[in-house]
């Protein structure tokens, strides 16, 4: 049998695509590659995270996301070493994004945020890296 494949993309849905499509620019420093902006399929694509972001017009009015329900905890962005990981409050901060504290667990480091929406995203060392 051969190897699980990797991942090929995320793909969130969204409540408002240009104030997502605004946030995740200021967050990757880039624009999407590609936005598709029709009547009943409005997204955006980067490629560098592969991420896309959909906003969906069935969706519920007032509806936020919320990690304890079904579905998505959240996203986790790898660093590649302590140092990088430890630069990303400031650029958060630098962002206007807030943010939490980078916390030490027995399997790694995160410093988790939150987009527009709620969606909670997080910048991720594994321990031993």
């Amino acid at each position: 049998m051969s190897s699980f494949p990797a991942f090929s993309h995320y793909a969130l849905t969204v409540s408002n695509l240009q104030r997502s499509i605004e946030w995740y620019e200021r967050l990757f420093n880039s624009p999407p590659v590609a936005v598709n902006d029709q009547d009943n399929y409005r997204a955006a694509m980067w490629f560098e995270p592969m991420f896309a972001i959909h906003e969906n017009q069935h969706q519920l009015e007032g509806d936020v996301f919320d990690e304890f329900r079904i579905g998505l905890d959240h996203i986790a962005f790898g660093c590649t070493s302590r140092e990088e990981l430890e630069s990303w409050p400031a650029r958060l901060d630098a962002l206007g994004i807030e943010h939490g504290e980078i916390l030490d667990r027995s399997y790694g480091a995160g410093l988790a945020f939150r987009d527009p929406d709620n969606i909670q995203l997080e910048f991720f060392l594994p321990m031993g890296s």
